[in-house]
């Protein structure tokens, strides 16, 4: 039975929906791994490995991936909502390019790797990059004080709410992420209309019910005041009109070393994350002057 809209939409924000895998690195003429490794709760993760060439251990970078995504980014049309393809495959190739390791993973309750209800838009998600972190820096050819971050949406959420856990962590380049309440709130009046941000509450009563952090407490610019000794560089879309522009320049102003923010010009959400690919160049260039 078709569930009614608005039940619809808060089924994806609190169980999700799993993407299959449709690309890979080989895509994009690279070589991987398929590599399994555990969050810090033990939940089983799924990923690819791409490693760079040369000897001796080297720098990596750990790509975290938006809500309802998988490690290769996002493949339009398969939500009941209006997105786009978001192409990771393209900055990944830039990043070995110049020399570095790349880590894609599926966080929990996405992709391949296995559940821990509900999600939470990076709280819970935190313990996933914490066990990829892990992972990565203990493969032989990572040099484990080199190792940095790049989030989108809920993935950079993930990133900010890991990060004081996951030190030391030279850089993380973090797009589009925000308040979790902000984006529900905002999601669901461009899908429901007016009335559409009153979803948050029994949105709220089923986290409070599963003893999970509830969205609309969640404030990622907490854990950024905490981040001493990370390059922070944070890019938001100018059309976004499910995050705000106002949250992310609180989480700029939380943060100790941080580079100017990236105001991206967008026309939507989705939109603002074709920075990856389109600006791959400056993905690769932050990371490889900050690792």
């Amino acid at each position: 039975m078709k569930l009614p809209r608005p039940l619809a939409l808060t089924k994806l924000m609190v169980v999700g929906q799993r993407q299959p895998l449709t690309r890979s690195p080989a895509d994009v003429g690279l070589a991987f791994e398929d590599v399994a490794f555990a969050a810090a709760d033990g939940v089983p993760l799924k990923g690819w490995f791409v490693p760079a060439e040369g000897a001796g251990p080297g720098p990596a970078v750990v790509f975290v991936h938006g809500w309802l995504w998988n490690r290769a980014g996002n493949v339009g049309g398969l939500v009941p909502f209006a997105d786009r393809d978001v192409d990771f495959l393209t900055a990944v190739r830039a990043v070995h390019e110049a020399g570095m390791h790349v880590l894609l993973f599926d966080l929990s309750n996405h992709g391949r790797s296995g559940s821990r209800r509900p999600m939470t838009f990076g709280a819970w998600e935190a313990r996933d990059l914490i066990g990829a972190m892990s992972y990565v820096r203990g493969r032989p050819e990572v040099d484990p004080v080199r190792v940095g971050v790049l989030g989108t949406s809920m993935g950079g959420n993930t990133a900010l709410e890991a990060a004081p856990f996951i030190q030391p962590l030279p850089a993380m380049l973090l797009i589009q992420p925000n308040r979790a309440g902000t984006f529900i709130s905002r999601f669901a009046r461009d899908h429901l209309g007016p009335l559409g941000p009153q979803i948050l509450h029994p949105t709220d009563w089923a986290y409070a019910m599963a003893r999970a952090p509830r969205p609309s407490r969640a404030n990622p610019a907490a854990a950024a005041r905490q981040l001493t000794g990370t390059v922070l560089k944070y890019v938001q879309g100018t059309g976004d009109p499910w995050g705000t522009m106002a949250d992310v320049e609180d989480m700029v102003a939380a943060s100790p070393k941080v580079l100017p923010l990236v105001r991206y010009p967008s026309t939507g959400r989705y939109e603002g994350y074709a920075y990856i690919a389109e600006h791959a160049d400056e993905v690769a260039a932050f990371f490889t002057d900050h690792l």
